[in-house]
């Protein structure tokens, strides 16, 4: 895919990349989030769609963007549509490191070799083109501010942001507090994008998403309506999550 047309697992990398520290906000988070990304990337390009809470797929052919074809080829191999909160929670080592790879090969960020405690070898990531980021953030910050519904694309990366915990990293403190509260609302705006962030933020409570019931209060029948949507599901619990990248493991 072109420089110009970024992916939104890159745009939100983007995003959680600390332009003074060259570190992720929310790492072990934004590991689920780009997971997510990808699915919801793959519905816009028309080869999945939700199912559901499940995920099918429904054109197997390749987009061109190797990391994409990759999680498009593991869930055609499934066979059958495949939950979004199994798919998300699953394995995801290297998932952070390979996009941060492919973000300097395009020369979007450059490593910065450093150590921890003076012993343990560490890479750091800066941004070389800050415009790419300020172009992102300000997509962001117009939904916001104008309350006009924005793109499916805008819509999901606020969704996925908001799962992930970048709310506090982007609009920190007190003053940012209207402005994590329409961050949360934009979800609402695209539904691939909130079916994904509500699996990221399942995975995260642990809990594996089952199809959504009308709950019934303890000693009375419930009085009708299903379950919010933006309300997370509860069910058993899943796998620990083992993706984190922080440690930068290899692919």
């Amino acid at each position: 895919m072109g420089r110009s047309r970024r992916t939104l697992p890159e745009e939100l990398l983007l995003l959680a990349l600390d332009p003074t520290t060259g570190t992720t906000a929310q790492p072990q988070s934004l590991d689920l989030g780009l997971a997510g990304a990808q699915l919801v990337e793959l519905a816009l390009a028309g080869r999945i769609a939700p199912d559901g809470d499940r995920i099918a797929v429904v054109a197997p052919r390749p987009t061109g963007d190797p990391t994409l074809d990759c999680a498009l080829e593991l869930l055609r191999r499934r066979g059958a549509p495949v939950r979004a909160v199994h798919w998300i929670g699953g394995p995801r080592l290297g998932l952070r490191q390979t996009y941060l790879s492919h973000l300097e090969r395009c020369g979007m960020v450059h490593a910065v070799a450093g150590q921890m405690c003076g012993v343990l070898p560490t890479t750091r990531y800066q941004a070389t083109d800050t415009e790419i980021s300020r172009e992102i953030r300000a997509r962001l910050d117009s939904a916001i501010r104008t309350g006009v519904p924005p793109d499916p694309r805008t819509a999901a990366l606020a969704a996925l942001a908001h799962a992930v915990g970048l709310g506090k990293h982007l609009y920190p403190g007190n003053e940012g507090r209207s402005s994590r509260s329409r961050l949360r609302d934009l979800i609402r705006h695209d539904p691939m994008g909130g079916l994904v962030a509500h699996a990221v933020m399942d995975v995260q409570n642990g809990a594996a998403a089952q199809p959504r019931r009308n709950p019934a209060p303890p000693g009375r029948q419930a009085a009708g309506g299903a379950r919010s949507a933006a309300e997370p599901a509860r069910g058993v619990p899943m796998q620990p999550h083992r993706g984190s990248m922080a440690r930068v493991p290899a692919h």
